[in-house]
């Protein structure tokens, strides 16, 4: 079993890799860091090509939904964007904060935070900031942030309670998240949990629906409504580099779901209680 130094580490490296790769490498990849597949498919991501702000070199289809789509983002808003690789969803995210706005994305690869920035400078987009470093431990001030996005990075991370924490944490009192990510429903197979190419890919490295929800509300949250909910079809070909024929036969029939879910949460007004991640124990 990996520490979550290990784990941290392992998806460190396939990023800073992936940073390197073009849109078509990543998307047509199970793990973003090499083609794996036969089948001509896209895993995870959405189409984001029809939202406005939308930055092509930025977009390494790495996603597994738009929640900037359903953030609900209003001109003037202080927005940070968890695990921005190379700026996709921030650039969508300014476009809604306009000029009066500001964007900040955290990510900890530093090959990441160069690709995001140079993408950002080639625009003129002064007011989109990048700050490398663990979404766990935000380098960012508390109570200052109006909208919190993420886009199929809080599975990645081995200690999501800490993330949420932090959200909790950086949000202005009233403030909102709108997260998509991947989540079970029934269990994977260990093989899978425990295969570090399909962590780094978005699929092992994630929990149960059920729990991922409970998280949420285990912090303090208020309002938390799933925006939108897809399943996440794996083809033969990659599982079988994990599992056995067979193996896959019961995987199939066994009810096992894999889905795509954008959540939306708000931090509450007023805190009538001491809540973990919110400074006050």
């Amino acid at each position: 079993m990996k520490t979550e130094a290990e784990l941290k580490e392992i998806v460190r490296q396939k990023y800073s890799e992936i940073a390197l790769q073009d849109k078509e490498t990543n998307m047509s990849s199970c793990c973003g860091a090499g083609g794996c597949s036969t089948e001509v498919y896209n895993i995870m991501s959405d189409d984001y090509s029809t939202l406005e702000g939308y930055n092509a070199d930025a977009d390494l289809g790495l996603g597994c939904g738009l929640p900037t789509q359903f953030a609900r983002i209003k001109e003037g808003d202080l927005v940070v964007d968890l695990g921005s690789g190379a700026g996709n969803d921030c650039f969508i995210a300014r476009h809604e904060t306009g000029a009066t706005g500001k964007v900040i994305g955290i990510d900890f690869t530093s090959a990441m935070i160069e690709k995001a920035r140079k993408n950002a400078e080639a625009r003129g987009f002064n007011n989109v900031e990048f700050r490398q470093g663990d979404i766990e431990q935000m380098p960012i001030t508390s109570n200052v942030a109006d909208v919190v996005v993420s886009n199929c990075v809080l599975n990645l991370v081995p200690n999501k309670h800490a993330v949420f924490q932090e959200i909790y944490r950086v949000l202005k009192p009233g403030g909102h998240f709108s997260i998509s990510d991947v989540v079970l429903v029934g269990a994977l197979p260990n093989v899978l949990k425990e295969t570090a190419e399909m962590y780094a890919g978005c699929v092992s490295g994630a929990i149960q629906k059920q729990v991922y929800l409970e998280l949420i509300n285990a912090n303090g949250f208020d309002n938390i409504t799933i925006q939108k909910e897809k399943p996440i079809y794996i083809p033969d070909d990659i599982l079988i580099n994990h599992l056995s024929a067979e193996e896959i036969s019961s995987f199939r029939a066994g009810g096992i779901g894999i889905f795509s879910i954008t959540v939306f949460a708000q931090k509450p007004i007023e805190t009538k209680q001491c809540t973990p991640g919110g400074g006050c124990c």
